[in-house]
């Protein structure tokens, strides 16, 4: 399964402060998924890979999310974030298309309180300590 994300779309839409929390978000989200993604930003930057996640600059990050689309579409699952009309129209009927602003609203939802004893709340605190170093290792980019 292939996340194409429209970065500053999603960036405005779930009020996140910055590029760099929203990149974190989108790393853990679709390492836990066993997906793989791509955030594409407007405008000039470092290309970078975090595990399983692409960051992605383009004069037109739509012309860029178009192409990726259009290319993956027909060899595996496609979910494009974004709430652009004219990328989503164009991005074709075999890519399921998310809105930016409820892909924002799940990415940020808060674990529902135990309804036993207290206990970890974060998904981080229930992972074991091999896979939580795995998952740090990917997102800070180290071998």
């Amino acid at each position: 399964m292939l996340y194409l994300f429209d970065g500053y779309n999603l960036l405005h839409a779930g009020g996140f402060r910055s590029p760099a929390e929203l990149v974190d978000r989108l790393t853990s989200f679709v390492a836990l998924q066993g997906a793989r993604g791509v955030v594409v930003f407007d405008g000039v930057g470092d290309d970078a890979t975090y595990g399983p996640l692409e960051v992605r600059y383009a004069e037109h990050a739509d012309d860029l999310l178009e192409r990726l689309a259009a290319d993956h579409r027909g060899v595996e699952h496609v979910t494009l974030v974004s709430s652009d009309r004219d990328i989503q129209v164009t991005a074709g009927q075999e890519v399921t298309k998310r809105a930016s602003k409820d892909f924002a609203a799940e990415l940020a939802a808060e674990p529902a309180a135990p309804s036993v004893a207290p206990g970890p709340t974060r998904i981080e605190d229930t992972l074991d300590p091999a896979t939580r170093e795995l998952l740090e290792r990917w997102r800070r980019k180290r071998p």
